[in-house]
């Protein structure tokens, strides 16, 4: 399974924000569905998106749960100096 998680250019974030969002995230996939191997990007674009390549329906929801789970507590997990 591959997942792609697109940033809208316009979204202003801190520099290192797309780089830590993969890695916190691949984590967070990992630990419910190990087969996907940290098989995780994190992109800007001209929209936000969530792309999961070879998964089921239901893992689609279930990602797309961590990951707002994960953009909501950035505050945890996202030092900045």
């Amino acid at each position: 399974m591959r997942i792609e998680v697109t940033v809208a250019r316009t979204t202003a974030l801190p520099a290192g924000a797309l780089d830590a969002l993969a890695s916190e995230l691949s984590r967070r996939i990992n630990e419910s569905f190990p087969e996907s191997n940290g098989a995780v990007t994190v992109r800007y674009a001209g929209a936000n998106n969530l792309s999961v390549i070879g998964g089921a329906k239901d893992d689609k929801a279930r990602i797309s749960e961590i990951l707002q789970e994960t953009w909501e507590s950035a505050d945890d997990w996202f030092i900045t100096d």
